[in-house]
C-alpha cells in the first residue's frame, strides 16, 4: 500500500469517565475532543478531517462533532458502525492522511452505558427475529459477546492444554499496570490467582474478572502529516504499518479456525509491510474486552506460538519486565470499556515518554496495537523517533 504522507499521532485526551457520570455523549465527545487539541497545542481550524467509531445507539456523528466544536470545514469526514472498534476510526484517518485527503483528522471513540441495552435479554431490534448469523446461535440462548468468549476459551483449552490459571494470570499481571495508574484505573486492590479462580463464571470458563468494565466515557486522538507535527506541542509518534483482517464468517460464533481468524490475518499484513520484528516492539496495547482476546492477539502477533499464550502470560512475560509489556494503564478491564482507544493512547504515551510513574524503562522505540477478534479486526505499529 503505497504511504505518500508518513502519519504521526500528536494529540491524546480522554473526557470524564464513571460508571454513570450523568453527561450527554455530545459532553463526552467534547471533553476529549478539547483535551486532545490541547495536548497537541492545535485549534479546531486547524483540523479537516474527523472519524468517529460508534454504535447505533452511541453514535455522535462526524459533522456533529465538527459543528459542535467550531471546525469550520472538514475536507474528509467518515463514521463507521462496523468493524474492529476504534481501529476503524484510526485506520481511516491514516489512509486519509496517506492519500492527501486531509492534513489534521481528529478520530473520537465515545462510549455511554445509558444508551445500552439494560436489563433486556434481547440485542436491541431482535425483537422480531433474529436476521443473519444470530439466526444459528439465537435460538439456543447465545446472543452476547460472553457467550462466544467462552466457547473461544473453552475451545483452546481443549486444543492446546490452555488452563484457566494462564486466564487469571493475565488479570494479575492487568491489575498490577492498573494499580500503578490510580487517576484512570477503577481497581487499585491487587489481585492473585486465588482472587480469579473465586470469581464468578459468565460463560465457563469465562469469569467476572475476564470482563471489560462498562463505563461512560469518549477518547480523542489526533492525527496528522510528519511536516505537519514537527511544528507541534508533542513529541510525534508515526505509525509505521497497520492492517485489517477479515474472515468469510460474519459473526465470532461462527469461527471455526482460531488461527484463521482475523487477528492472525491482520497480523500477517502489519508485518509484511514493515522490517520490524516482532522482537523490536517494546510495548503492546492489545485488546481485552476479554481477557483471551489479549491471549489470540499474542499469538497472532508472533509474541509466542500458537496455542503457547497461556504458559507465556503465566510466566510473566506481559510485565513490565518481561518480553512484550502489555497493557500498561491497566487494559480495558481495569479502566473501563474504551472500545479499543484507550490501547492507541497508552501506547503513545509509552513511546513519546508522557507515561508518568508507569513509563517503561528505558522508554520503548516501537509499540504495537490491536481491536477486536474472530471475523474482523485491526492492528498497527507505531513507532517513536
Amino acid at each position: 500500500m503505497p504511504k505518500k504522507q508518513r502519519v504521526a499521532i500528536v494529540g491524546v485526551g480522554y473526557s470524564t469517565v464513571g460508571r454513570d457520570t450523568g453527561l450527554s455523549l455530545d459532553t463526552l465527545t467534547a471533553q476529549a475532543s478539547i483535551a486532545a487539541m490541547e495536548d497537541a497545542g492545535v485549534k479546531p481550524a486547524d483540523i479537516d478531517g474527523v472519524v468517529v467509531h460508534s454504535f447505533p445507539h452511541q453514535y455522535v456523528s462526524a459533522t456533529h462533532t465538527a459543528a459542535m466544536l467550531g471546525i469550520p470545514d472538514l475536507a474528509f469526514y467518515s463514521g463507521s458502525v462496523d468493524g474492529a472498534a476504534y481501529s476503524m476510526a484510526a485506520l481511516h484517518a491514516i489512509a486519509a492522511i496517506a492519500s492527501g485527503s486531509a492534513e489534521t483528522v481528529l478520530t473520537l471513540r465515545t462510549v455511554h452505558r445509558a444508551g445500552a441495552a439494560g436489563g433486556s435479554s434481547l440485542v436491541p431490534g431482535m425483537e422480531r427475529g433474529a436476521p443473519g448469523p444470530f439466526q444459528f446461535t439465537m435460538p439456543y440462548g447465545s446472543f452476547t459477546g460472553s457467550h462466544w468468549a467462552g466457547l473461544y476459551m473453552q475451545r483452546h483449552m481443549a486444543m492446546y492444554g490452555t488452563k484457566e490459571e494462564d486466564f487469571g494470570a493475565f488479570a494479575v499481571a492487568q491489575r498490577e499496570y492498573a494499580i500503578a495508574n490510580p487517576s484512570e484505573s477503577f481497581f487499585t486492590e491487587p489481585l492473585t490467582i486465588d482472587d480469579y479462580l473465586s470469581a464468578r463464571y459468565i460463560a465457563a470458563p469465562l469469569r467476572l474478572l475476564d470482563c471489560d468494565y462498562p463505563v461512560d466515557s469518549s477518547s480523542a486522538l489526533i492525527f496528522t502529516t510528519e511536516e505537519r507535527a514537527r511544528d507541534l506541542r508533542q513529541k510525534p509518534v508515526f505509525f509505521e504499518s497497520w492492517a485489517m483482517g477479515t474472515t468469510q464468517e460474519s459473526d465470532f460464533s461462527l469461527v471455526e479456525d482460531m488461527t484463521q481468524s482475523s487477528p492472525f490475518r491482520a497480523a500477517r499484513r502489519m508485518w509484511s509491510r514493515t522490517d520490524l520484528k516482532p522482537s523490536d516492539v517494546g510495548v503492546a496495547g492489545l485488546y481485552d474486552g476479554f481477557s483471551f482476546i489479549a491471549l489470540q492477539w499474542l499469538e497472532a502477533l508472533g509474541f509466542c506460538g500458537i496455542g503457547e499464550s497461556g504458559p507465556f502470560v503465566s510466566s510473566g512475560h506481559t510485565r513490565a519486565d518481561g518480553v512484550i509489556p502489555t497493557n500498561t494503564d491497566g487494559g480495558a478491564c481495569n479502566v473501563g470499556r474504551r472500545h479499543g482507544a484507550n490501547y492507541f493512547i497508552e501506547v503513545t504515551r509509552q513511546l513519546r515518554g508522557t507515561a508518568g510513574e508507569r513509563a517503561l524503562p528505558g522508554r520503548p522505540t516501537a509499540g504495537v496495537v490491536s481491536n477486536a477478534v474472530g471475523p474482523f479486526s485491526g492492528c498497527a505499529l507505531i513507532t517513536a523517533e
